[in-house]
């Protein structure tokens, strides 16, 4: 499937969904609201939704003077892809990771962590930038961010629903004949809605990081410095956990979720020792 066709399944998954909340919370008027909402967030997810998932960071844009290395890094590298110069933004955590974002090449934005900056090689922080701007070339990046967006929304519509559910269940039979129904049906789906958000995260699918991985290789010419790079960020990532939004783990170049939690089951990240044994056999001429 196309990503024009999967980011317009995800767009009208959204609504419907939304739809159904606002049916079973407000009845025909929830559902005219709900859908008026839900146009509202498709708008606002096609056209804003990579400065919403930077806001979520406090990533901060930086200039070529702020940031010299950095910046002509990228540009280099941009260069080599034949791509436009993305924006450049740097997230104010210590936890070493990466992400890349925008509906398009004209409109990309490439993240790294100051942990990222500060443990990497200049030849390891190219693989890593080289593997966005991968993204950037593949065009994954506005179904990623898309992605990113709804779900979030979605966790956000479980709790209010489940709020809805507490607050809904003081009110007695003779108030509300269906009432009891009804307060099951948004436990059922403030349980459930999560799930949703983790199902659309698996539209993406796994093998974009493989992708990645391989233009990565191919514009850095360093598929060994990327690999290097990949084991390094797994390690750090396990011992400095990163404070991210489920909603969107599967942006960063490795995932940042770690422990025992359910979601780490849904993770849209492939083993890295996988990608780093794919990297180590390729060879670049």
């Amino acid at each position: 499937m196309s990503n024009t066709l999967k980011t317009t399944a995800l767009l009208a998954a959204l609504t419907v969904l939304f739809v159904l909340i606002g049916g079973m919370v407000g009845g025909e008027q929830g559902m005219v609201v709900a859908f008026l909402f839900a146009g509202l967030m498709n708008f606002a997810s096609y056209w804003w939704s990579d400065r919403i998932v930077l806001w979520m960071y406090g990533a901060q844009e930086v200039s070529e003077a702020q940031a010299p290395q950095f910046h002509a890094l990228v540009r280099r590298l941009a260069q080599r892809a034949g791509l436009p110069m993305p924006r450049v933004y740097i997230i104010p955590t210590e936890t070493p990771n990466a992400f890349a974002t925008g509906r398009n090449p004209q409109h990309a934005a490439v993240a790294a962590t100051e942990g990222i900056l500060r443990i990497l090689t200049v030849d390891e922080l190219e693989g890593v930038m080289a593997h966005e701007l991968g993204h950037v070339r593949n065009r994954d990046i506005l179904i990623s961010t898309i992605a990113a967006t709804l779900a979030g929304a979605i966790m956000m519509l479980a709790r209010m629903a489940q709020f809805a559910a507490w607050f809904g269940g003081g009110r007695s039979s003779e108030d509300d004949e269906g009432g009891s129904a009804g307060i099951l049906g948004l436990v059922v789906l403030a349980i459930f809605a999560p799930l949703a958000a983790m199902l659309i995260q698996m539209a993406i699918s796994r093998a974009r990081e493989y992708l990645a991985d391989a233009a990565g290789a191919q514009i850095s010419r360093k598929p060994g410095a990327l690999a290097d790079a990949l084991e390094k960020l797994e390690r750090a990532a396990t011992m400095v956990p990163m404070d991210a939004n489920p909603a969107t783990a599967h942006l960063f170049i490795v995932n940042p979720l770690r422990g025992s939690s359910l979601l780490n089951l849904f993770s849209t990240h492939p083993p890295v020792a996988e990608r780093v044994a794919r990297l180590r056999a390729m060879r670049i001429a």
